[in-house]
């Protein structure tokens, strides 16, 4: 593996909701990511989103930026549309020399409904999946085109969560890339262990989002909402739960990208720049 260590902000300011760390002002999240160890971050929704301004941010701290989030809608809309509503996200990556773009299909998708339990997430029909497959490969060259790879982003509470889903899209389509969640699957009931196996030639993008067993346990439980599980605990950085990350990375021998530390929690209860050291530190130790 050849790896730079990113971070994602959420572990300061949280995007689906922004009441968590809404006080922490972006110069903060920059300053100890930087503080930490880490020589990128992936963009939050405290970010300025146009090259020319956040550049000189970025620059100023000494960072460079991995990627960001874009939620298509592909069910809903051709690809021509999609690409039109994505042009300013992907132009910002671009202009700043990120590689891959973090994209999940959002149609109908319930992780930022908070009195919604997880399962009531959509699930797709196999019709869908004929209209969804075909419909990413061709946005995924497009963005080829433009010098990214669409890093599909397997997220609770969307149409993609399952291990068996992450598995037919990777059978289904040829040019999407895969971003592997650990923490996303192991919730989803999977083994990022397996995934990273099968899916090695795949994967363009890691995000190191670990799980605290026994709260993952308690709120699929509870039939929580994805956002009350994140209240509760479920995620932590990687090395602080119960994700096997050497065995993971022993199965991405050829991997060149990023790792991203990303783990959804409350910042009152987890301080940012203690959790962002632990991320960091675990992972330059195993890599």
């Amino acid at each position: 593996m050849k790896v730079r260590l990113g971070i994602n902000p959420l572990t300061w300011t949280n995007d689906d909701m922004p009441e968590l760390g809404a006080e922490t002002p972006l110069e903060t999240c920059l300053a100890e990511a930087k503080l930490a160890g880490f020589a990128g971050v992936e963009l939050g929704n405290k970010f300025p989103r146009t090259a020319a301004q956040l550049r000189p941010i970025l620059d100023r701290h000494g960072l460079a930026l991995v990627s960001g989030w874009y939620g298509s809608r592909l069910l809903e809309r051709d690809v021509e549309a999609e690409m039109a509503e994505a042009e300013p996200h992907i132009a910002l990556l671009s202009a700043l020399g990120c590689t891959a773009m973090v994209h999940c299909e959002v149609t109908g998708s319930v992780h930022g409904e908070k009195q919604t339990p997880l399962h009531h997430r959509p699930v797709l029909a196999a019709a869908q999946w004929d209209v969804l497959m075909p419909r990413l490969d061709e946005m995924a060259r497009r963005l080829r085109d433009r010098g990214l790879a669409m890093a599909y982003h397997h997220h609770m509470g969307t149409v993609i969560e399952a291990e068996s889903e992450v598995d037919r899209l990777m059978e289904g389509t040829r040019d999407v890339g895969l971003l592997l969640d650990t923490g996303h699957l192991t919730f989803a009931g999977g083994d990022p262990v397996r995934a990273a196996q099968r899916h090695a030639a795949r994967v363009v993008h890691v995000h190191c989002k670990d799980i605290r067993a026994a709260v993952m346990q308690d709120v699929l439980g509870r039939n929580l909402s994805f956002l009350d599980s994140v209240l509760e605990g479920v995620f932590t950085v990687p090395g602080d739960g119960c994700v096997d990350y050497p065995a993971v990375f022993r199965n991405l021998p050829n991997y060149e990208g990023w790792l991203v530390v990303e783990a959804e929690q409350d910042p009152a209860k987890a301080h940012p720049l203690t959790y962002a050291r632990m991320g960091h530190d675990y992972l330059a130790r195993i890599t």
